[in-house]
């Protein structure tokens, strides 16, 4: 980590860090909103008394568990799950279920962390917290995933509940794992709840759920250049990964008259100048979720150019849109960003600019709306989701878009507010540390020390 030149800021880190070792994403996370709350508590005499952000970046509680589960070979199977439920001050700890074999506590803590502050712009009713296994879906049979799923939830059960803790799904986590996740949970309680967000149409799920996030990130954009006299029309966007996030963003990108020349993969980075075609989104889709396939086949598939290895920055294009996972964006791709001359970011992945990024993407004067901000519209439509769930009725797929296009513009709204600088200029990372600062810390202090 860089050397922090704030003595107040470089002793609250040294304190993080020796209460947290080894656990980099989580210090990394605590950083990038410490460096702007810091100075603005400096003078707050009672937050420092109530030591609220020291607390803030305290869990409630972690919780470790194993899975055991059994293949279709018949071999016992071990992993390793956890739920870091972090705070609820203004809610229900909310956040997703990630399955994957980069799951650690500290990836988890920096997840929940993000989420308290996310999850607070929204304006909706919730806390934060995250969760998941050292479990890989990728190759296992269905029968397998359901029952590692029904295993998980097993243990996780204990600790969750409709005013308690109400998951989600996230990377590796979807429909499908809700499902049995959620299935397992009813059978295990005997109780039909919302207890679980992400779930099917039949049985308590919420229209263009799996859309929001990456509907969200553009409609951040859109606030951004709207603010500039300015329009996503015709505009070259480089959109990062592949998976939900990326291609609804690129979907929506397409549908508001943007042309989306790039998505990657772990393998390279596909790109098309005149911009992917609906039918070229389509065709990927299926490469992807239902194929399994590589974005190398691209190639012949819908005739883009593929980069093998490479990231899409050093790529021309006006919006880049990190869809991808975190930090994916360094200092070298920053520079490559400003020399092509990009003018805005909307993050779709959880914290995908490191550091070292940061400050050049600041120093260029590109507007860059943190993922807190910018990604907050899948856990909006959670949020909308448990409403429908409680009310025990269903919206349209107009009125869940219609809400969530609110509920960005009100976190836009809340960043301009707090972010603004004397040239009029705004620094979306500081107003959205700021403004999901207040509504928690505000909440924490009215409890006292508890």
């Amino acid at each position: 980590m860089a050397e922090i030149q704030d003595k107040d800021l470089a002793k609250f880190m040294r304190g993080v860090v020796s209460r947290n070792p080894g656990e980099l994403e989580f210090h990394q996370a605590v950083q990038e909103v410490a460096m702007d709350i810091v100075p603005y508590i400096k003078d707050n005499e009672r937050m420092q008394r109530m030591r609220i952000l020291e607390r803030m970046t305290e869990p409630d509680r972690i919780v470790s568990f194993r899975v055991t589960w059994e293949d279709d070979a018949g071999n016992i199977r071990v992993n390793r799950g956890y739920r870091v439920q972090q705070n609820n001050a203004i809610g229900p700890y909310k956040g997703g279920i990630r399955f994957h074999p980069t799951v650690t506590q500290s990836v988890l803590k920096f997840l929940a962390f993000e989420q308290v502050f996310k999850n607070s712009l929204t304006g909706l009713p919730l806390g934060g917290g995250k969760g998941g296994a050292d479990f890989n879906p990728k190759g296992k049979s269905d029968r397998e995933i359901m029952r590692f799923c029904q295993a998980f939830m097993t243990e996780l059960s204990k600790y969750i509940g409709q005013f308690t803790d109400v998951p989600a799904g996230d990377i590796g986590v979807g429909g499908r794992e809700v499902g049995y996740m959620f299935g397992q949970f009813k059978r295990l309680k005997d109780t039909f709840e919302g207890v679980l967000t992400g779930k099917g149409i039949e049985f308590g799920g919420s229209r263009i759920r799996p859309e929001a996030t990456g509907y969200g990130v553009v409609y951040m954009m859109q606030a951004m250049l709207e603010r500039q006299n300015d329009s996503l029309k015709d505009k070259t966007c480089l959109v990062s990964g592949s998976g939900n996030v990326a291609q609804f963003c690129a979907e929506k990108l397409i549908e508001l008259g943007a042309k989306v020349c790039s998505m990657s993969d772990s393998s390279g980075t596909i790109y098309k100048p005149e911009g992917l075609t609906r039918a070229d989104l389509d065709w990927i889709m299926t490469l992807k979720n239902e194929r399994g396939g590589r974005m190398s086949e691209c190639v012949e598939g819908i005739g883009t150019k593929f980069y093998e290895g490479n990231r899409p920055w050093a790529l021309p294009g006006q919006l880049a849109f990190p869809c991808a996972t975190q930090n994916e964006i360094e200092a070298a791709d920053a520079i490559a960003l400003v020399k092509t001359g990009c003018i805005a970011i909307s993050e779709g992945a959880n914290m995908p600019t490191d550091p070292d990024a940061i400050d050049i993407i600041r120093e260029a004067g590109i507007m860059h709306a943190p993922s807190k901000a910018a990604n907050a519209g899948g856990v909006a439509v959670s949020g909308l989701e448990m409403s429908q769930n409680s009310l025990r009725m269903s919206w349209s797929r107009e009125e869940v878009d219609a809400h969530l296009k609110e509920i960005i513009l009100s976190i836009h709204e809340k960043c301009v507010d707090k972010g603004i600088r004397e040239d009029g200029t705004v620094d979306y990372f500081k107003g959205a540390n700021i403004a999901g600062f207040d509504k928690v810390a505000n909440a924490m202090l009215a409890y006292g020390a508890v």
